[in-house]
């Protein structure tokens, strides 16, 4: 059993935990509690000592008296206001990739490119503590600050997770069994080149989701995953959310929602040798020449790459927010060995 998966969430606030702080007008903070750390804003300062000791979900003021809700972060919180190295999966992509790739508690479940671990945590959680997941990544400074997250986040690295700094296709084969995984998640650029080493490592009836940013992106993946003649029709969606403002009668939709983020689409594994039924479409123009092809690459779709200056100042944060989750996590056993 892993103990950093099933660690409960709850109980007083200890050195080394993540609390989320909401203060006057909704504004939020999330800090890590440190014996003489403090909280400084225009407001005044809230002493963290104040919230060590505390139950969840307490009130405390401010030298101003101004009172501020603290709460431990929930994984979606996290996950929006964790050091990034890249981009990350938002939450409610986040949720219909569980749902959608159908990752169940015990699954060997692939995961590229690992980015900053938003979407590792999620499917951590999942697989559980009998789960496995390997998540490639090509970039080791990326690695290290989804590392540093989901450390931080589980107050340690889940004995169910292995980061491979490394290409998908190269590594794959040597890393995993053929026919030896039952999902695969791919958040990159260009997840039609990983189609073939995919096919051979799910078993027959395995998902591969694929997520991806544009329409030309999903229209390639989608032509490439049919011409293997491997998988089932691929079945392609995306998700928007939009909040609602609740106050007596006062109930209309918020001004801003979170709309286009990522398309998803979903593909299963056949048995070897087996060919789908012909699926019935109406006459249509699918076919593409080299020049579409073309206006497919990664440079066309948009590479944005995030500077090294920055890259290596959410590496500091991540890591940071890493040695408290340590702190918290031997605060927990000190206090166990003492009770």
């Amino acid at each position: 059993m892993n103990d950093t998966q099933t660690t409960r969430p709850s109980g007083p606030f200890r050195e080394g935990d993540r609390v989320q702080l909401t203060g006057p007008k909704g504004r939020m903070h999330t800090i890590t509690l440190r014996a003489d750390g403090e909280l400084h804003t225009h407001h005044g300062v809230l002493r963290h000592a104040d919230l060590i000791g505390q139950p969840d979900g307490t009130v405390v003021a401010n030298s101003s008296g101004h009172d501020y809700l603290a709460l431990r972060p929930l994984l979606r919180d996290f996950a929006m206001s964790m050091p990034r190295g890249a981009a990350i999966v938002y939450p409610k992509d986040a949720a219909q990739i569980i749902m959608q790739a159908d990752i169940f508690p015990g699954a060997v479940v692939v995961e590229a490119g690992v980015g900053s671990g938003a979407l590792s945590l999620s499917l951590l959680r999942a697989v559980g503590p009998d789960g496995r997941l390997v998540s490639f990544e090509r970039r080791e400074d990326f690695a290290d600050v989804a590392s540093a997250n989901v450390e931080t986040f589980f107050g340690g690295l889940p004995e169910t997770w292995r980061v491979v700094v490394g290409d998908l296709v190269e590594s794959l084969p040597v890393e995993l069994p053929a026919g030896g995984v039952d999902r695969v998640v791919l958040d990159m650029l260009a997840p039609w080149e990983c189609i073939d080493v995919v096919a051979d490592a799910l078993t027959p009836g395995g998902v591969v989701l694929c997520y991806v940013a544009t329409a030309t992106q999903l229209s390639r993946v989608a032509e490439y995953i049919r011409g293997t003649g491997l998988f089932t029709d691929p079945d392609a969606s995306e998700t928007m959310v939009r909040g609602w403002h609740v106050e007596g009668l006062a109930v209309r939709p918020d001004h801003r929602m979170v709309a286009h983020t990522g398309f998803l689409i979903t593909a299963r594994r056949l048995a070897p040798g087996a060919i789908a039924p012909e699926v019935k479409r109406r006459a249509s123009k699918s076919s593409y020449g080299d020049e579409d092809v073309e206006l497919w690459t990664p440079g066309a779709v948009g590479d944005r790459e995030i500077t090294d200056k920055n890259l290596r100042k959410r590496v500091r944060e991540a890591e940071k927010a890493a040695s408290g989750a340590r702190l918290a996590a031997e605060s927990r056993v000190t206090g166990q060995t003492t009770e």
